[in-house]
């Protein structure tokens, strides 16, 4: 599966034609295939704010911890969350990373759920929580496991596998 990918000219070197608009238009096959400027998006402390369509029909946006592996983007949700009954209910997702020094540097993403997988899953729970530890040790640099469990309840974790349909990007770091 390819992912298309739109390169939007930016204004990293002064105002030109067109700016702010798609320069080029491109296929790549995984995230890993992205320009370095880009990728490093993906793989430094960026929290990205994902966006779901809430019960309302309006889009609901948090930030989020994420990964990626390949041609998908992985968000790991509470179980119990609203989020999590809102992505079942439409399984579509946009997220944008915004470079924290330069809000002129961003990568933007549309995806959907390819897969669900619960932390409870006895085949494959344990990668859920594996998951969210990785996440832990990137996103605080703490060693797991994860330390944002709610205690007042047994809170289990749902890893979605969210095949990325769209890319596009924006400026320089």
């Amino acid at each position: 599966m390819t992912i298309r990918l739109y390169q939007f000219l930016d204004v990293s070197a002064g105002v030109q034609a067109g700016q702010f608009g798609i320069g080029e238009r491109s296929e790549i096959d995984s995230l890993d295939d992205l320009d370095p400027i880009y990728k490093r998006l993906l793989d430094e402390q960026v929290t990205a704010v994902v966006s779901v369509i809430g019960a309302d029909g309006r889009p609901s946006l948090t930030p989020m911890w994420f990964g990626y592996a390949g041609d998908k983007v992985l968000v790991n949700v509470a179980a119990h969350r609203k989020k999590t009954a809102w992505i079942r209910s439409s399984p579509e997702i946009s997220l944008i990373l915004v470079n924290p020094q330069n809000p002129y540097h961003w990568v933007s993403m549309k995806a959907t759920v390819a897969r669900e997988v619960s932390e409870d899953d006895p085949t494959e729970g344990a990668r859920v929580a594996e998951h969210i530890d990785g996440l832990w040790t990137k996103y605080t640099g703490a060693e797991p496991p994860y330390g944002l469990r709610d205690p007042s309840i047994d809170e289990r974790r749902v890893l979605f596998e969210c095949r990325v349909d769209k890319v596009s990007t924006f400026g320089q770091p």
